[in-house]
């Protein structure tokens, strides 16, 4: 059975920090671009960051660039986003997301497998 399972959510004031954990089970991990997405209250869902899963290429969205770092840990099939001077805007549930195959997810529709999500609340 695939999973992924979010961790690390939470409420946070402006300016702080957290770091989400994703644990992958169930496919090879390895071969699968990883990623985050978020969605707010009435907004679509939209990527965040991710990784390739092989020449360790990364992407992140212009509204979080500078302040996200995204990793994994194929070892221990775990991507980590690290969140620092985190906004009231950044409010959201954050997924994590895999797609099999070489290159970026840009896109919702190209993810594979999908977490429930974690809540990330920011405070002003």
């Amino acid at each position: 059975e695939v999973q992924l399972v979010e961790s690390g959510g939470g409420l946070v004031q402006t300016g702080g920090s957290l770091r989400l954990s994703c644990a992958a089970s169930g496919f090879t991990f390895d071969d699968y671009a990883i990623g985050w997405f978020r969605q707010a209250p009435v907004k679509e869902r939209e990527v965040v960051s991710c990784l390739t899963n092989g020449d360790g290429s990364s992407y992140y969205a212009s509204r979080v660039k500078g302040r996200f770092t995204i990793s994994r840990d194929n070892a221990k099939n775990t991507v980590y986003l690290q969140m620092n001077s985190l906004k009231p805007e950044d409010t959201a549930v954050y997924y994590c997301a895999a797609r099999d195959g070489p290159g970026l997810i840009y896109s919702a529709h190209d993810v594979h497998y999908w977490g429930k999500g974690t809540l990330v609340t920011v405070s002003s």
